[in-house]
């Protein structure tokens, strides 16, 4: 029998980071986040790696790009606004093709925002919140074990397509303390070698230099290189989850905490006779447009519920394709949609009728 153990959301991405091999991490404190960081402090250099809390969010993420450079797995972690501060040297880590991991638990915004559950990060992950044609990869946990298996796959990706990988949370999911199996702490796959790395003078010769593009000509390539990847991240790595959906009339959409919210709400409508299902998102970037588009030919409508302010209804509207009606539920600033308010409004949209 697997033994389950008691841990914070933060808490399991930290130790399973240092299982999956991360050896560096670099960051500032601020919160729903902080208890990531001090783990790191505490645990990181017993264990053979190194940690630093830098001066700001900037030097943080500076220094991440310098240790993936020597090919070490390295991380940082943040909220909101501090992922805000990191946007431009992320995008050129995503231009240097190096594979660092990053963690968002998201706090309600804009500006410096509220230490208040919700996704309000959504358009920042996925569209690219610096400068340039990039993308992340972007894992969105619903729970603590998540928040641990999602952290070993997010630096198995990263290595796998040389390229930053994110964490996007919740404050729910940061915060909330579960039981997990422990086995979800332990990484599924190993680190490749990394022939590529900077590491220094070898045998009296420098050893690979990392160096941006300077002429138009590579800038171009860079760039047909970078959304050649992005189609194969997309082709093999779009991840999502199907609850009670495959006879369902209708769908709800849901990542993260609120996902949790829609299955409560769709077990009790299913007991009152609506046939509800659930599309959650996994992967936000690369998103599932085809899952819900095939969906959409044979649905009544979808239902999209987030911790914002319609962040995701774009791409879940892109994926209908105008096949059926696409409505929304929910709200900024840590505004919470609990079950039976999402029970109370499909039956408003059903007008009553059982579907």
């Amino acid at each position: 029998m697997s033994k389950r153990t008691l841990m914070k959301g933060t808490v399991a991405i930290g130790e399973a980071a240092i299982r999956a091999g991360c050896r560096n991490y670099f960051g500032y404190p601020i919160t729903p986040q902080s208890e990531l960081l001090e783990y790191m402090a505490e645990q990181l250099p017993k264990r053979g790696g190194v940690f630093v809390q830098s001066e700001s969010e900037l030097a943080g993420i500076s220094m991440v790009h310098g240790a993936a450079a020597t090919g070490q797995r390295s991380m940082t972690s943040s909220s909101s606004p501090g992922i805000s501060l990191m946007q431009e040297e992320i995008s050129t880590i995503a231009s240097a093709e190096l594979p660092v991991v990053i963690v968002n638990v998201t706090r309600g915004s804009p500006g410096l925002g509220r230490i208040t559950p919700a996704q309000s990060d959504y358009n920042q992950a996925c569209k690219g919140g610096g400068q340039g044609d990039y993308k992340l990869i972007v894992l969105t946990p619903a729970s603590v074990q998540e928040m641990a298996e999602l952290t070993s796959l997010a630096f198995h990706l990263a290595d796998k397509y040389m390229t930053p990988a994110m964490i996007l949370g919740d404050a729910f999911a940061g915060q909330m303390m579960e039981s997990i199996d422990e086995e979800a702490l332990n990484p599924k796959f190993e680190e490749p070698e990394k022939p590529w790395a900077a590491t220094g003078v070898k045998d009296g010769k420098r050893h690979m230099v990392l160096t941006a593009p300077f002429t138009d000509a590579e800038l171009i390539t860079l760039n047909e290189r970078l959304q050649a990847k992005y189609r194969l991240i997309a082709e093999n790595e779009t991840r999502w989850e199907e609850y009670r959906a495959e006879d369902a009339d209708i769908l709800l959409v849901a990542f993260g905490t609120p996902s949790r919210f829609a299955k409560a709400a769709i077990n009790s409508l299913r007991d009152d006779g609506y046939r509800v299902g659930l599309i959650r998102p996994i992967t936000v970037c690369p998103y599932p447009y085809q899952v819900i588009n095939e969906y959409a030919k044979h649905v009544s409508f979808f239902l999209d519920i987030e911790m914002n302010e319609g962040q995701m209804l774009e791409d879940v509207r892109l994926a209908v394709n105008g096949q059926c009606p696409v409505h929304f539920l929910g709200g900024g600033g840590g505004k919470l949609t609990p079950p039976d308010v999402i029970v109370a409004h499909v039956k408003e949209l059903c007008g009553g009728d059982k579907i």
